[in-house]
């Protein structure tokens, strides 16, 4: 008698506990996509890329500029004034090496800094819908993320609501890229 009574109490415990819980689902980066806001992002990006990309062609032309002076000046120069000339392009080969490798991390800071605001505006309106219709947990419905929630569970177009945003096709991007 007495386990029917525990598992009676158990069952009756597993269901206030899942009764007690609302779970919802927001894709943010869609959320992203559809802000006004987002385009102004993306010029920020763009430009931010063209000056990456212009400093990065502006020591590509200083490392060429002084391997054509070595090469034409090769023959006349003593052995002191070669290792100059070389331990300058070797130093400026690697800085350009390390410019590249870097600028990726560069975009993704501005990417960040610029989309900062944009995901508090985000937070700020998904703590409302929260507030509102009580949820207890929320979980990113991203590309690599959930794999499985009910349209009603999501709150994504209700927090969109609240931000004054209807719904389009998302807009890219820019991708984060310094060529040469």
């Amino acid at each position: 008698m007495k386990h029917i009574s525990l598992g009676i109490l158990l069952l009756f415990i597993t269901f206030s506990a899942n009764a007690q819980s609302k779970i919802g689902t927001i894709d943010a980066e869609y959320i992203l996509s559809q802000m006004p806001e987002n385009v102004a992002v993306n010029k920020g990006l763009e430009t931010y890329n063209k000056e990456l990309q212009t400093e990065l062609e502006k020591s590509i032309k200083e490392y060429e500029t002084l391997v054509k002076d070595y090469q034409d000046t090769n023959a006349d120069l003593t052995e002191e004034i070669k290792k100059e000339k070389e331990s300058k392009i070797i130093e400026l080969e690697n800085e350009i090496k390390g410019f590249r490798q870097k600028a990726s991390v560069m975009m993704q800071m501005k990417k960040n800094e610029l989309t900062g605001p944009l995901y508090e505006k985000i937070d700020k309106a998904m703590q409302q819908v929260i507030a509102e219709e009580g949820f207890t947990q929320i979980f990113h419905a991203g590309a690599s993320g959930l794999a499985f929630s009910r349209v009603e569970d999501d709150i994504t177009l209700k927090v969109m609501d609240i931000l004054g945003i209807e719904a389009q096709d998302p807009q890219p991007a820019p991708e984060n890229t310094v060529e040469n």
